[in-house]
């Protein structure tokens, strides 16, 4: 049976909540992840944020874009620099300005570099570190992965709950590891883990999440 951790790391304390995010508004700019992460949510488009997700997402709607800024601006970093980029392969996938760092680096000190220069980024609130040491995931792996997060995500279409929606779960896979983050209540992250750790090709469940307080005024 695959196993479930808890994992928190290098806590940062946040430095301006929302920076440039009128800026982005205004502008109204369109700002992809692509291969940033396993599964790419909503694009801000004209002003709004697109995507069925965002319709049941429990996030504000300014963290939502903070969090798209916090994975473009940690990405930026890893290309602008040369040793990092070329000794390493790491996304960065941020959720309530935590940020989940996985992949590959060839050396601790790369990614203890990396991971350094993420919890300093605007808007970070904390950094979860699960890259490993190691030659970078071969093709075959990656491919291997992208398919296992889709049957974890088609296992969460099952979780019955109440008021339970499946794209409230952000779902990062690297080598077999299922890394979940998002905001839940103590029922449905129980619900989630249960059927996320019997999904056929996962070695280990991560488990992030945040806990969820409905407001019952």
């Amino acid at each position: 049976m695959p196993s479930v951790s808890n994992n928190l790391v290098h806590a940062q304390p946040t430095i301006g909540r929302y920076p440039g995010l009128a800026l982005i508004l205004a502008l109204g700019l369109t700002m992809p992840i692509g291969g940033l992460v396993s599964g790419c949510g909503p694009m801000l488009v004209g002003g709004t944020v697109a995507g069925a997700s965002l319709l049941h997402d429990r996030r504000p709607a300014g963290v939502v874009v903070e969090d798209r800024r916090i994975e473009l601006m940690a990405s930026d970093r890893h290309r602008k620099e040369p040793e990092i980029a070329q000794n390493s392969r790491i996304m960065a996938t941020s959720y309530n300005q935590v940020v989940l760092l996985t992949g590959q680096a060839a050396r601790r000190d790369i990614r203890d570099r990396y991971a350094d220069m993420v919890s300093r980024l605007p808007g970070v609130v904390k950094v979860v570190d699960q890259v490993t040491i190691g030659p970078n995931a071969t093709l075959q792996r990656q491919g291997e992965d992208a398919l296992l997060a889709s049957r974890v995500r088609l296992a969460l279409a099952s979780v019955d709950r109440p008021d339970f929606d499946l794209t409230r779960v952000k779902v990062i896979t690297e080598s077999g590891t299922v890394h979940l983050m998002g905001l839940l209540t103590p029922d449905e992250e129980q619900a989630v883990i249960e059927r996320v750790r019997h999904v056929p090709g996962v070695v280990q469940v991560v488990r992030l999440f945040e806990p969820y307080r409905p407001n019952r005024a």
